[in-house]
C-alpha cells in the first residue's frame, strides 16, 4: 500500500518537472518532431481562424471582402513572411522578437520593454485559448442535433481538457494536432472546391457582385483605396506568426547542429512559416470569394446562419446536412485545439524571460504548474467575457498586431546594415504594421484597454516577485580561476579574511591601512574582494567566475555580478564548502537615507551591500554556528 507521504513526493516531483533547469537546459527539454507536424501545432490556430475570418471579413469589408483579403495575403507573403523569417534566424531557440528587442536595448529599458511585449503576448495567446474555445463551443451548440446548449459550460470543459493534454506531454499534442488539421484542410478543400463550382457555373451570381462593386464603388482604383483602409479588420486572418516561431525549440533540426546556431532548425522552420502561409493564403481567398458572393448579406448579422460560420453554411447548404456536421465536428475540434499552439508558445515563452529576471518565483521553470497557472487564467478570462467570441476578438486582434509590429521593428534593427534597399524594405513593412495597429486600436479601443490590464498585472506581480526574492542567494555556482583558488587554499591555513573593496579604486594600500585600523587585520591576511555591477536589470547568474590578481602585495579577487551582496554571500559559502573554515567579510556603512539605498540595491544592484549581504547568508544557512561571519566599520 501506497503512503500518503510518498505519493505526495512522488506528485511533487513529477508536477515540479524542470523547476530547477537553468534556461539553457530548459531549452532542450521539448520532444522535438518534424517541421511539418510542428507546422500542425502552430496550424491549429493559424488555420482554425478559417472557421471565423470569412465571417469578420463581410462584416468589415462588405462586397470589397475578397479584394481587401487579397491584399491581406500579399502582406502575408511580402511582409509577415520576410520579417519572421528574420526573426527565426536571429532567435531560434523561441524566444521570437521579443529577444531580439531585449539584445537590441540592454539594461532595464530593455527589461520594461519586454514586460510591455509580454503583456501583449499574454493577451494574444491567452485569448487565443479562451476565444477559439468558446467558437468551439458555439459552434457546437448551433448544431441542431446538440441537445445542450449551455456555451459557458462547453467552453470551461474544453479548457479543462486542453489543459489536461498538456499535463501529460507534448507528444500527445502534436498527434493530435497532425489529425486535426489534415482532416479540417481535407474538408475545407472540399466546401471551398465545391463552392468554386457553384461560382464558374452560376454566373449570375458573379455578376450581381461585379456590377454591385461598380454601382457602389464606381472604379478599380476605388475599390482598392477603400479595401486598403479596410483589411486592418481582417488581421486575425495572420495569427499564428508569432506562434510559429515560439515552437521552434520543438523542430527537429540535425544532429550535428551547434545548438547556439541550429542552422537546419533554422531552416526548417522557414520552410514550416512558409508552408503555412501559401496554404492559408489559398485558403483565404478562396473562401473570401466563396461566401461573399454566395451567402446573402442577410446571413451574416448577428444571430444569422452565416454569423462565425461562413463556410460551415456552406458546407451545409452545397453538401448536405450529414457532411455539414462533420465539417461542424471538426471545426469545432480544431477550434478548441487552437488554444494548444497558444498554450505551447506560452510555455516556451514565459520560463525565458521572468524566472531569469527574478520576476517570478521558480516553479515556473517548471511546465506543469504552468500548465495550472494559465488554465486557471483561461477560466477566469472565461467568466469575465463570459464565454463570448465577439467580445474577446478586439483584445486578440491588438495582441497579435502589437507583436506583429514588434517584430517589424526589431528586424529593422537587426537588417539596419544589410543594404539600403532591404533596409527601405523593412522599414516599409513596419510602417504598414504601425498603420494597422493603430487603425485597429481606434476602431476597436477595448483591445489596447484589455492589454494593457494584462501588461499592467505583469508589472505589478514582476515587481513584488523581485522584492519579495532579492535575498535569494541566486548563484549557482562559483568558479574559481587557477590564482583565486591559489589565494583561497593559501588563506584557508589560517583565518580566512575578506576585504570589500569598491572596483576603479586602486589605492590598496589605503584601504588595507584602513582595515587594519578599525578591525586590526594585519594586512598579509587580506583578500581583497571586488565585485563589479554587470546588468542590474538582471537577477542572477547561474555561474560565478572569479579571478585572482595581484597588484604589489595585495591579493584581489574579482567577479562580474547583477548584485553585489548575493555575489558576496555565495562566494563565502562556497569558500566554507571549499576549505571546511569559516570565512569572515569586513564591510563599511553606507551614509545616506536607507530606503533610497534599498531601492538602490533593487534595481540598480549595490546599496547598503552589508545588512542586505548578513540577510542573504542568514536565509542560505539557518545554523550561525555555520554561517560566514559579516563585520562592519
Amino acid at each position: 500500500m501506497i503512503s500518503s507521504t510518498g505519493f505526495s513526493k512522488r506528485f511533487s516531483l513529477w508536477f515540479l518537472e524542470g523547476m530547477h533547469e537553468t534556461p539553457r537546459r530548459t531549452e532542450q527539454q521539448p520532444e522535438q518532431a518534424s517541421w511539418w507536424r510542428v507546422m500542425c501545432l502552430t496550424g491549429v490556430d493559424y488555420f482554425s481562424s478559417l472557421g471565423y475570418v470569412p465571417g469578420i471579413a463581410f462584416l468589415a469589408a462588405g462586397l470589397l471582402s475578397p479584394i481587401a483579403t487579397i491584399i491581406l495575403v500579399m502582406l502575408t507573403l511580402f511582409g509577415l513572411l520576410p520579417v519572421y523569417n528574420e526573426v527565426a534566424e536571429q532567435s531560434p531557440h523561441g524566444r521570437g522578437s521579443i529577444s531580439m528587442l531585449e539584445r537590441l536595448l540592454p539594461g532595464w529599458k530593455g527589461k520594461l520593454l519586454v514586460l510591455c511585449l509580454l503583456g501583449f503576448a499574454a493577451t494574444d495567446f491567452i485569448i487565443t485559448i479562451t476565444l477559439s474555445a468558446a467558437d468551439a463551443a458555439t459552434h457546437l451548440a448551433q448544431n441542431p442535433w446538440m441537445p445542450f446548449k449551455d456555451t459557458m459550460i462547453l467552453t470551461l470543459f474544453m479548457l479543462l481538457l486542453l489543459g489536461a493534454i498538456f499535463l501529460k506531454g507534448f507528444r500527445e499534442a502534436i498527434g493530435v494536432s497532425v489529425v486535426l488539421v489534415v482532416a479540417y484542410l481535407f474538408l475545407n478543400g472540399i466546401v471551398i472546391s465545391r463552392s468554386i463550382f457553384e461560382l464558374v457555373t452560376n454566373f449570375p451570381a458573379v455578376d450581381n457582385w461585379t456590377n454591385a462593386l461598380f454601382t457602389t464603388h464606381g472604379s478599380v482604383w476605388r475599390m482598392v483605396g477603400w479595401s486598403c483602409l479596410l483589411f486592418p479588420k481582417l488581421a486575425l486572418g495572420m495569427s499564428g506568426f508569432e506562434t510559429g516561431v515560439a515552437v521552434m525549440p520543438l523542430v527537429r533540426g540535425d544532429a550535428n547542429d551547434d545548438p547556439e546556431y541550429p542552422k537546419e532548425r533554422i531552416h526548417n522552420t522557414k520552410k514550416l512559416l512558409r508552408t503555412a502561409a501559401l496554404i492559408m493564403c489559398v485558403f483565404l481567398i478562396g473562401s473570401a470569394f466563396s461566401t461573399t458572393i454566395l451567402i446573402p448579406s442577410s446571413k451574416f448579422v448577428p444571430g444569422g446562419e452565416a454569423d462565425g460560420r461562413a463556410l460551415a453554411y456552406l458546407a451545409h447548404q452545397y453538401l448536405g446536412p450529414y457532411f455539414g456536421t462533420v465539417y461542424d465536428v471538426s471545426t469545432l475540434l480544431i477550434l478548441w485545439f487552437a488554444g494548444a499552439s497558444a498554450m505551447t508558445g506560452l510555455l516556451n515563452l514565459v520560463p525565458r524571460y521572468l524566472p531569469r529576471y527574478g520576476m517570478a518565483p521558480d516553479w515556473a521553470r517548471a511546465r506543469r504548474p504552468l500548465v495550472t497557472f494559465f488554465t486557471a487564467v483561461g477560466f477566469a478570462v472565461t467568466f469575465l467575457f463570459n464565454a463570448s467570441v465577439d467580445a474577446q476578438g478586439a483584445a486578440y486582434a491588438t495582441g497579435v498586431l502589437a507583436l506583429m509590429t514588434s517584430a517589424a521593428f526589431a528586424s529593422v534593427l537587426t537588417v539596419w546594415k544589410a543594404g539600403r534597399w532591404t533596409r527601405v524594405y523593412f522599414v516599409f513593412i513596419t510602417l504598414v504594421f504601425i498603420y494597422t495597429t493603430i487603425a485597429n486600436t481606434i476602431e476597436r479601443p477595448d483591445g489596447i484597454k484589455i492589454a494593457s490590464f494584462f501588461i499592467a498585472v505583469i508589472l505589478t506581480v514582476s515587481l513584488v516577485s523581485r522584492i519579495v526574492r532579492s535575498t535569494e542567494l541566486r548563484v549557482q555556482t562559483v568558479v574559481l580561476d587557477e590564482e583565486a583558488d591559489k589565494f583561497v587554499g593559501d588563506a584557508s591555513r589560517g583565518t580566512i579574511r575578506f576585504v570589500a573593496h569598491r572596483p576603479g579604486n586602486t589605492d590598496y594600500a589605503a584601504k588595507a591601512q584602513e582595515a587594519h585600523e578599525t578591525h586590526n587585520i594585519p594586512a598579509e591576511e587580506i583578500i581583497f574582494l571586488e565585485v563589479k555591477i554587470s546588468d542590474a536589470s538582471d537577477f542572477g547568474d547561474e555561474v560565478l567566475e572569479v579571478t585572482g590578481e595581484h597588484s604589489g602585495n595585495y591579493r584581489i579577487l574579482k567577479c562580474q555580478s547583477p548584485a553585489v551582496p548575493n555575489a558576496i554571500a555565495a562566494l563565502l559559502l562556497f569558500v566554507r564548502d571549499k576549505t571546511g573554515k569559516i570565512p569572515q567579510i569586513y564591510l563599511g556603512w553606507t551614509e545616506g537615507n536607507p530606503i533610497v539605498y534599498i531601492l538602490k540595491y533593487l534595481f540598480l544592484g549595490e546599496g547598503e551591500t552589508a545588512p542586505v549581504t548578513r540577510e542573504i547568508l542568514r536565509e542560505a544557512e539557518p545554523n550561525p554556528n555555520k554561517r560566514p561571519k559579516v563585520h562592519v566599520g
